[in-house]
């Protein structure tokens, strides 16, 4: 996926610049990377990841212990980082053809992503989707100014799941996964939804601005290679209300300094370092 039109990488993460001229804003994913530990599932599944690719190889591995500890190691240390870089390839493959799909644009050959790509078809078929009617935006830049946050939404869309058939506007958020089941979702993929949700404003392709739509439901679809699945989240006031919190710890975290001046006792303190001066030939 690419990164979308006005965000940025900064040292404190993805932050959108305001085509109108205000501050900077975070983006929705680093308040969530930030702010919500996800460390009691990431650091099971890296040891899991790193044990299995230890026993896979025990017979050359084993021999470099001795000779080879130190690249040996190195390379243990990278193993959960090289699948997590990428699954977030092939979930960044996945959100293209799907974007590509929704605007009817060409899709590229990538045999990966087809069997994904094949699961989005089905969904947009079993809910009788007729892309130009039904698709409201795809990708579409969100910003709430006041609370100083921006995100894109993957979809917004109408689907009949009201009383009688009714149409409802779903904001949808897209979610692969090579292993994961189709029908699971994390906590904080509801505080994702929210803030995009309650966002003030959204940006046109052309940077016009209109009042954010109301959005009726929210929801996860889910793309593995063989399923699919839609999993409708609560992401009301309450899930905003947490995320703005998140939001605060975010802010206040980019704004902290990384180092504070030592304390020292009366008469302990370090002396000042000398410059070291290089003397120029005669």
């Amino acid at each position: 996926m690419t990164q979308p039109k006005h965000a940025r990488e900064t040292e404190r993460g993805r932050y959108y610049l305001d085509p109108a001229g205000g501050p900077d804003l975070v983006s929705v994913t680093n308040v969530i990377d930030t702010a919500v530990n996800k460390s009691m599932a990431l650091v099971p599944w890296g040891v899991k990841l790193t044990v299995e690719y230890t026993l896979d190889r025990w017979n050359v591995l084993a021999e470099r212990v001795t000779d080879d500890r130190t690249e040996l190691v190195k390379e243990l240390k990278a193993v959960h980082r090289s699948v997590r870089e990428q699954a977030a390839d092939l979930g960044d493959r996945v959100h293209d053809v799907a974007e590509a799909r929704a605007l009817r644009a060409p899709i590229p050959n990538d045999p990966e992503v087809l069997p994904f790509l094949a699961q989005f078809d089905l969904w947009l078929a079993s809910w009788g989707i007729d892309l130009d009617e039904h698709i409201v935006a795809t990708e579409i830049t969100c910003l709430h100014r006041r609370l100083g946050y921006a995100g894109t939404a993957d979809l917004m869309i109408w689907l009949p799941t009201g009383p009688g058939g009714r149409l409802e506007l779903w904001l949808i958020d897209y979610k692969s996964s090579a292993t994961r089941s189709a029908r699971s979702v994390y906590p904080e993929n509801t505080l994702q939804l929210a803030a995009l949700r309650y966002c003030e404003t959204v940006l046109l392709p052309d940077d016009t601005e209109q009042p954010m739509p109301r959005i009726e439901r929210t929801g996860v679809l889910n793309l593995r290679a063989a399923s699919h699945a839609l999993v409708p989240m609560p992401a009301g006031r309450e899930a905003h209300r947490a995320f703005r919190g998140a939001l605060e710890t975010t802010k206040w975290l980019h704004a902290a300094p990384s180092t504070y001046p030592a304390l020292f006792a009366p008469g302990h303190e370090p002396k000042p370092r000398q410059r070291r001066t290089t003397r120029k030939a005669a």
